[in-house]
């Protein structure tokens, strides 16, 4: 809808002037406004004084490049940032999605790719905080706060990411049940990801090393090979009120 892109700011972060108006003009026909950087210094800056909604940001630049200006983003902000990359090659997607990126998309690429990849995203970054018994005890090693996104590990909080939250979630409220690759797919990234197999992989390998006692060998987080996950089954009292 446009009154969702309307209010939002997008940061584009590129060196080539051709492609940062590319996207620019495709952006603003869709009603949002836009902001640019040629270079990860004012890249920072503008994350830092004009609070982006989302940041678009390629990997190939001078000086600083993509994956080097994630990393500080990402020690000041947790806005949005889909990577532009030009290979197609798993390595450089790992390592952005690794360093904090939320997605990517390859050059070149159609602006309706990019539009969709926006769009799922902030579709994500403002799903509500979902409703219902917000702390779930497990057991006495690892208890869950949904409410703060936080995880309680062996008495330490650990604090989850917002798709590192949603996967556990959903996880979590199928405890028992095998959820099927697709199914998280399309509950946690959005229905166009169901074929991205690649992000539950990385995102589940993250959560087993924030809860998991012995990340190698899991137990809470169980794979059903060429199936999907299952979060064990355990004994959750009935939920008072509040």
């Amino acid at each position: 809808m446009g009154e969702t892109a309307e209010k939002k700011l997008i940061l584009v972060v590129d060196d080539e002037p051709r492609m940062t108006r590319f996207i620019r003009m495709n952006l603003e026909l869709e009603g949002y406004r836009v902001s640019e950087a040629v270079d990860g210094l004012t890249a920072l800056e503008k994350v830092r004084d004009e609070l982006p909604d989302l940041v678009v940001l390629d990997v190939m630049m001078p000086k600083m490049d993509g994956f080097e200006t994630l990393e500080h983003i990402r020690e000041i902000s947790t806005v949005p940032v889909i990577m532009l990359t030009v290979k197609a090659e798993e390595e450089d997607k790992i390592r952005g999605l690794e360093l904090g990126a939320d997605d990517y998309v390859t050059k070149p690429f159609s602006p309706r790719e990019l539009s969709s990849r926006i769009k799922a995203l902030l579709r994500r970054v403002k799903m509500p905080t979902p409703v219902g018994k917000t702390t779930i005890k497990v057991d006495d090693y690892l208890t869950i706060d949904f409410q703060r996104r936080e995880v309680i590990v062996g008495g330490k909080p650990v604090k989850l990411r917002p798709t590192e939250y949603r996967l556990l979630y959903h996880l979590v409220n199928n405890a028992g049940w095998v959820m099927p690759h697709e199914t998280l797919l399309s509950k946690v990234w959005g229905y166009e990801y169901r074929d991205e197999a690649h992000y539950l992989r990385l995102y589940i390998t993250y959560l087993r090393q924030k809860i998991e006692p012995d990340p190698a060998n899991p137990k809470y987080i169980l794979t059903e090979r060429g199936i999907g996950y299952r979060f064990v089954n355990f004994k959750q009292e009935q939920p008072g009120e509040g």
